[in-house]
């Protein structure tokens, strides 16, 4: 499978923040967006970064309360792995496997245009799954 058919599935649509929001508003949104990550970007199309909840625990360790009062900027890991709409989804777990990452956004002709995670790739193996033993046992009914 494709991250272009995982994306028609779950949509395009990224939670996205701008490199001067303030840590405590990242939180925020991570919370209400129900996200583990915000790609951070000037314009909503080109990525500056990503923020995970990683990001934010590691500035709060180093800075204490503080960190809270940072920017998103501040905090970001700025050199984002990201995937093509045309790269398999084996692909994408070879990548969070290798990079210890769980949110790849998706990039096509350097313009932002979905993101994906770990669970949605768990989510899509598991589907997978359960359609080979869906049909293991109608074989095994009719054979």
């Amino acid at each position: 499978m494709l991250v272009s058919t995982l994306l028609h599935a779950k949509g395009g649509d990224v939670a996205i923040t701008r490199p001067d929001a303030t840590v405590e508003s990242v939180v925020a949104r991570l919370k209400t967006e129900k996200v583990g990550a915000l790609v951070v970007s000037d314009d909503g199309h080109r990525i500056n970064g990503i923020v995970s909840e990683r990001d934010v625990v590691r500035a709060i360790a180093n800075n204490g309360c503080d960190a809270l009062k940072r920017t998103a900027a501040d905090i970001m890991t700025g050199d984002v792995i990201t995937c093509g709409k045309d790269e398999s989804v084996a692909e994408l777990m070879r990548m969070m496997t290798e990079h210890r990452i769980r949110h790849l956004p998706v990039v096509e002709a350097n313009v932002l245009c979905g993101i994906i995670s770990i669970g949605d790739v768990v989510k899509n193996r598991v589907d997978e799954l359960q359609h080979e033993a869906d049909a293991m046992r109608d074989y095994i009914r009719t054979g």
